[in-house]
C-alpha cells in the first residue's frame, strides 16, 4: 500500500474550504436579489412610486404614497415570496425524492388535485375562509400524490420515474377536466374560481398570510429536515440504506413536506406552474446537486422568481395588470427549452 500523500490534507480541507465559500456566496446573492425582489414590487405597479416612498411604506412613513404600499403591495409582495418559496422548495424536494428531472407539483397531479379539492368545496359549500380552504387543498393535493404513486407502480419495475411522470401527467389532465365539470355549470362561483384558477397573489391579505404561515413554516421545516436524506436517495435506494438512511420514512417525510408546501399555496394564490420545475433546474446547474444547500437555495430563488414575475406582470399589462400565472409560463417555457438544449441530450 502506498503512503498517503503528506499534502493530501491541506488538499481536502481547501476543497471543503472553496465549496463552503461557494455556498456561502450563493446563498448571500440570493439573499440580495430576494432584497432587490421586494423592492422592486413595491415600487414598480399600475402606478410606480419612488424608492424613498417604497422605503418609507417598511419604516412607516405617513406618506400617501408609502401608506398605500404598505396597504396593498407589502401583503402582496410577501405573499408572492411566500408561494414562490413553496413551490420552488417543493419542486425541488419531488425531483430529488423521484429521481426524475421533470417532477413538478403541477406535471405529478398535485396542483390539479388541490385545486379539485377547492372547486369542490367553492361549488357546493361555499367556503372561501382561508384555513378551512387550506386543508381542503392540502388534503387534495395529498389524495393526488397518492393516487399517482399508486398508477406508477403498477406493472413490472414499480414505480420508476418514467412511470410516475406519465401517471402523473395523465392525472393533471383528468382532474383538470373534472375541475372544469364541477366549475362550469355554476355561474354563481365562475368568476372568483375563474380568477384564482389563473394564479394571482393580487388581493393579498394580511388574514390570509397569518393562516397560511404555520402550514408553509411546518412544510418548509419537513422539507428542510430531509435535505440531507435527498442526497442519499439520489445514489439509489440500495446505496442509501448501506448508508444508515431509512429510505421508506426519508421518501415519506419529504413527500409530506412537499405536499403541504404545494396545497397551501395552491389554496392562497391558485394553481401556478413552472416555478417548481424551473428554479431547481437553474440551482442545480448554478450550485450542484448538494441538497443541504439547493433546498435553502430554491426557497430564496423561488421568492425572487415569482416576485419578479408578479412585478413585470404589473408593468406590462397597464393600465390594468397580467395575473402572475400567466407570466410564469411565458417566462419558464423558453428557459425551460434553453436549459434542455444545454444539457445536450444528456439528462437535465
Amino acid at each position: 500500500m502506498k503512503p498517503s500523500r503528506p499534502d493530501a490534507k491541506p488538499l481536502s480541507s481547501h476543497a471543503l474550504s472553496t465549496g463552503g465559500v461557494k455556498s456561502a456566496t450563493a446563498i448571500a446573492l440570493l439573499v440580495v436579489l430576494v432584497a432587490a425582489a421586494a423592492v422592486c414590487s413595491l415600487m414598480f405597479g399600475v402606478r410606480s412610486i419612488s424608492a424613498s416612498d417604497a422605503l418609507g411604506a417598511l419604516t412607516g412613513s405617513t406618506s400617501t404614497a408609502a401608506e398605500a404600499a404598505a396597504a396593498v403591495r407589502i401583503p402582496r409582495t410577501a405573499l408572492a415570496m411566500s408561494v414562490g418559496a413553496a413551490l420552488a422548495a417543493a419542486g425541488t424536494t419531488l425531483q430529488a425524492v423521484t429521481r426524475n428531472p421533470l417532477a413538478d407539483p403541477g406535471i405529478f397531479g398535485i396542483l390539479a388535485g388541490a385545486a379539485l379539492a377547492v372547486s369542490v368545496s367553492m361549488a357546493f359549500t361555499g367556503m372561501s375562509r382561508p384555513a378551512p380552504t387550506m386543508a381542503v387543498a392540502i388534503v387534495g393535493a395529498f389524495a393526488a400524490a397518492a393516487f399517482v404513486y399508486a398508477v406508477g407502480s403498477l406493472g413490472r419495475g414499480g414505480a420508476t420515474p418514467l412511470k410516475l411522470a406519465l401517471s402523473g401527467a395523465a392525472t393533471a389532465a383528468a382532474l383538470s377536466s373534472l375541475t372544469n365539470a364541477v366549475i362550469l355549470p355554476r355561474e354563481d362561483v365562475m368568476d372568483r374560481f375563474r380568477f384564482w384558477q389563473i394564479g394571482s397573489v393580487g388581493g393579498a391579505e394580511w388574514s390570509t398570510l397569518a393562516a397560511a404561515a404555520p402550514l408553509l413554516v411546518t412544510g418548509a421545516v419537513i422539507v428542510w429536515l430531509s435535505a440531507s436524506g435527498l442526497n442519499a436517495l439520489a445514489l439509489g435506494d440500495e446505496a442509501a440504506a448501506g448508508l444508515g438512511v431509512p429510505v421508506g420514512r426519508t421518501r415519506l417525510l419529504a413527500v409530506v413536506g412537499a405536499v403541504i408546501l404545494c396545497g397551501t399555496a395552491v389554496a392562497v394564490a391558485g394553481p401556478i406552474g413552472f416555478i417548481g420545475l424551473i428554479v431547481p433546474h437553474t440551482l442545480r446547474l448554478l450550485l450542484g446537486t448538494d441538497h443541504t444547500l439547493l433546498v435553502p437555495a430554491s426557497f430564496l430563488g423561488g421568492a425572487v422568481i415569482l416576485t419578479a414575475a408578479d412585478t413585470l406582470g404589473r408593468v406590462v399589462g397597464r393600465p390594468s395588470e397580467i395575473a402572475v400565472g400567466i407570466i410564469t409560463p411565458l417566462l419558464g417555457a423558453p428557459l425551460f427549452i434553453w436549459l434542455a438544449k444545454r444539457a445536450k441530450g444528456g439528462g437535465l
